[in-house]
């Protein structure tokens, strides 16, 4: 998402400056053309030469140097974003009262950009008042402040302080700054991972689904703009991006009872959690001692979610299922298409080598109930996730 972008990258005089350089690389590897000021007091803790040599740009320092002396303008309208990390107390008192002797402070004050800083600075220094309230000034007038972490500090001392990390920086310019708009205003509901069907308080009917692929999906489409509702059963996956809201469940019922719920308000759908389809009719409410005898357990059907949203499906809603299947693949792919009302079926079969269950990887071939059919070559997750997007929306345009 960060390719093509325009990052200015503004550095101040902390320890944190270190950083800025696995900071530069990121963001160039994530294909952003990156531009590097440094106040005066930065040069102390990091190498000009070395942000240079990692951005392929000239690092900008003196305000009266004659190459610099007209840019501030320039630079400031040039970026699409400008990040100051780190900001130290310094530098933020300053900007937050308005100075400008340096650079870095002409460039922010000219800069007609979203400005976003990630400050760094000892525990003590960040709960200062004078502190705080220069965090709100900036804040006041339109900047973007990325929260500081715990750990340890320059001082010794553990505490609140320290800089973001570079690899959360960069989630935070892209999640809040360089989104896709294609699904703007868009509603997605998502469902991910297994269900686990409780036999007693520690056993459970369940099966191998990672969740990384209903993850993958949650995140393409939120990159694309839209408001992300992930479901996710019992799972170690975690979602990069804090917008996506997020809620756990156990059981098939108890997924079953959210999708309801929030069904009415989506505009998109996409079942691809991998549903118990068979729960115990009693749960025993103690363990279930082992015995000599051979233990029946008796099943009953859970609810089917695909099919019961399929059955109060509005004309406006798109709703997406997911077939995994080891024999007559494409049949009963098409006869679920069909059956369940969805307007797309995603079919996984557990014949083809690296897809399906615990991979990162995966392929599959999507069947439209208008008869069209595509096929997604083996790929990472990832990239299967944004082709699906990528045909819903071409399904929604059309």
């Amino acid at each position: 998402m960060l390719k093509g972008k325009k990052i200015l990258l503004g550095i101040t005089g902390s320890i944190a400056a270190y950083k800025s350089i696995l900071l530069v690389r990121l963001l160039v590897k994530a294909g952003a053309e990156v531009k590097v000021i440094m106040t005066p007091a930065a040069k102390s803790f990091v190498s000009p030469l070395v942000l240079s040599t990692l951005s392929n740009n000239k690092v900008l320092s003196d305000l009266f140097d004659e190459d610099t002396w007209t840019n501030h303008v320039m630079l400031g309208r040039w970026a699409d974003v400008m990040l100051i990390a780190p900001l130290s107390c310094n530098t933020l008192s300053k900007m937050a009262s308005g100075q400008c002797d340096n650079l870095l402070l002409a460039v922010y004050l000219s800069a007609t950009c979203p400005v976003i800083v990630s400050p760094a600075m000892d525990e003590d220094m960040w709960h200062h008042p004078s502190t705080k309230r220069n965090i709100g000034l900036l804040q006041s007038y339109g900047n973007s402040v990325i929260n500081v972490e715990t750990g340890e500090l320059a001082s010794g001392l553990t505490g609140e302080g320290r800089m973001a990390e570079p690899e959360k920086i960069v989630l935070y310019l892209t999640e809040n700054f360089f989104r896709g708009k294609e699904l703007s205003g868009k509603k997605v509901l998502i469902t991910a991972g297994p269900t686990y069907e409780a036999i007693d308080p520690v056993r459970f009917i369940g099966n191998h689904s990672s969740g990384k692929m209903g993850f993958a999906l949650a995140e393409a489409f939120y990159m694309k703009g839209a408001d992300v509702q992930l479901v996710t059963g019992p799972t170690h996956q975690q979602t990069q991006y804090e917008g996506i809201k997020v809620t756990h469940v156990m059981s098939s019922e108890d997924m079953y009872e959210v999708c309801k719920c929030l069904f009415d308000e989506i505009d998109i759908a996409v079942m691809s959690a991998a549903v118990a389809d068979y729960k115990p009719v009693t749960t025993a409410k103690e363990k279930i001692k082992k015995k000599d005898e051979d233990l029946t357990l008796e099943l009953s059907k859970t609810k089917d979610i695909l099919k019961a949203l399929g059955e109060k499906k509005k004309q406006h809603q798109l709703l997406v299922g997911f077939a995994l299947e080891t024999t007559n693949e494409r049949e009963y792919a098409l006869n679920k298409l069909k059956s369940k009302n969805a307007d797309m079926i995603v079919l996984n079969s557990l014949n083809d080598p690296n897809a399906a269950f615990g991979y990162d990887t995966n392929k599959v071939t999507v069947f439209d109930k208008d008869g069209s059919e595509h096929i997604l070559e083996l790929a990472s997750k990832k990239n299967i996730a944004g082709e699906i997007v990528n045909l819903v929306i071409q399904k929604i345009n059309g």
